[in-house]
């Protein structure tokens, strides 16, 4: 209490902009390789929210003693809402955004577009592959399906050279359904976009394959069946 306390004095005591400064500066000084993207002041009045660059988020009080590290939630009439994932799902959608178009194996769907998802995916994945299958269903059910690099191992890996490879194929998604059929692809380097979207995939929160990034945002981690997807998009 008494940090919540000292920390509404500061913030009624400087200029809008310090705070988050202040905050910034301290907590990066007191951890060691901390990198903040972003500090704001949360819908709770005292408590700040902090954006890092590893797709965190934390809460700091206005003085940046005292931290909270978890999900804030709000009550409302209709029930309990995550004001945090709704923070990560707006911060997924400005990366995912910034990142720009074009640079994905993609798959269309079948006639009218009705909903795009982006996977990042990883082809030695189990359930990755597994998803793989349903893509034609998914296509099928309207859906437009791009997928993003994020072999699990890492760069220097063969899992990350089999997807460079597929990339650099001259048919894309010929080679993305070999591979995922665990089929050999002709070993290929070109310029690739492979590791920007492996950092990109750890910048949104991708912690696991296959994840799934819908439009508003919001993540889907792990496989989910084609039909069970459609309808959670409204399509069925």
């Amino acid at each position: 209490m008494v940090g919540l306390i000292s920390g509404f004095g500061i913030a009624s005591s400087v200029s809008a902009g310090e705070v988050e400064d202040a905050i910034a500066e301290r907590l990066t000084s007191m951890v060691p390789g901390l990198k903040i993207e972003s500090v704001e002041e949360s819908e709770a009045k005292g408590l700040y929210t902090v954006e890092t660059s590893s797709g965190d988020t934390i809460y700091s009080t206005a003085d940046g003693k005292y931290l909270l590290n978890g999900d804030l939630l709000r009550l409302t009439e209709a029930g309990v809402a995550n004001v945090t994932e709704e923070a990560r799902a707006n911060r997924r959608n400005e990366l995912m955004a910034s990142y720009g178009d074009g640079q994905a194996i993609s798959f269309p769907a079948d006639g009218e577009e009705k909903a795009v998802i982006d996977v990042f995916t990883d082809i030695d994945c189990p359930y990755c592959r597994k998803l793989h299958d349903e893509v034609p269903q998914l296509n099928a059910y309207g859906i437009t399906v791009n997928y993003y690099g994020f072999p699990r191992s890492g760069p220097g890996t063969p899992s990350f050279d089999k997807y460079v490879s597929v990339w650099c194929s001259e048919d894309q998604q010929a080679a993305m359904d070999a591979a995922k059929g665990g089929r050999s692809v002709e070993p290929a380097k070109c310029d690739n976009p492979v590791q920007e979207q492996f950092q990109l995939g750890g910048r949104v929160g991708v912690t696991g394959t296959p994840a799934i990034i819908l439009e508003d945002g919001n993540i889907v981690r792990g496989y989910v069946p084609a039909a069970n997807l459609a309808k959670g998009l409204g399509l069925l």
